[in-house]
């Protein structure tokens, strides 16, 4: 007896693509705000990190609600960008645009916490001999932030891959399209007799989970394992 269909295996793969595509989007963006309130103290760096963790203190539907009033088919961006193509709101690429903001403040913190810990002398140093902004960033803060970013990764995809609320109130749950693993999960909490089901849908999400933090805590053990880094380099 099959205790999963078609539409769950499809939620399963759809939830994979969405947490990606939402952890590979947002950490860009991440590692810039993180770097940004790493740095020293400038205006309106309260405000920029109250903003940042904001999607951690409000309701996820509240989120999601949001999201609808901006970027649905008739919001106040959504009206703007869909004659460009750019359509959200009932689509995969908006079930990704809603994980990739509640998973922002976690992808931040990390990353934030690792570039603070960076020796500050290093990055003289290398300024005094001639590096750049950008070569000091690339070459000093990034390298040696890198289990940060790791751990800001795996943190992003795995809150990506458990987003219900904010991603059921802006794209609902069409089969196929916008049905992820946690929707698929609650809809088979719903049904009588489908309390099996659930449980297979539950183990398939731990696991994908269990095995991202085994892969990025390997990572982070093999980087701390190899040899340091010179600074001046």
């Amino acid at each position: 007896m099959n205790l999963l269909a078609s539409d769950d295996l499809v939620a399963v793969l759809l939830s994979l693509k969405v947490a990606g595509v939402a952890t590979v989007g947002a950490l860009p963006f991440a590692l810039g705000v993180a770097w940004l309130l790493a740095r020293r103290p400038f205006p309106g760096r309260a405000l920029l990190d109250a903003v940042t963790h904001l999607p951690l203190v409000l309701p996820p539907v509240a989120t999601g609600f949001a999201l609808l009033l901006l970027l649905g088919h008739r919001g106040w961006l959504g009206q703007g960008l869909e004659p460009l193509g750019l359509v959200f709101a009932f689509r995969w690429t908006g079930a990704a645009l809603a994980a990739a903001v509640m998973a922002f403040p976690l992808m931040v913190r990390p990353m934030r916490q690792a570039l603070e810990a960076i020796d500050r002398e290093a990055l003289e140093a290398a300024r005094t001999l001639g590096a750049g902004p950008l070569s000091r960033f690339l070459r000093i803060s990034l390298p040696l932030a890198a289990p940060g970013v790791v751990a800001a990764a795996v943190l992003g995809f795995a809150r990506s891959l458990g987003e219900f609320g904010a991603t059921i109130t802006f794209v609902a749950a069409i089969p196929g399209e916008t049905l992820t693993l946690p929707t698929d999960i609650y809809q088979a909490t719903q049904t009588p007799g489908a309390e099996s089901r659930a449980m297979v849908l539950c183990a398939i999400s731990a696991a994908i989970a269990l095995g991202a933090i085994l892969l990025s805590e390997l990572f982070i053990r093999r980087t701390n394992a190899g040899a340091p880094l010179d600074p001046l380099l």
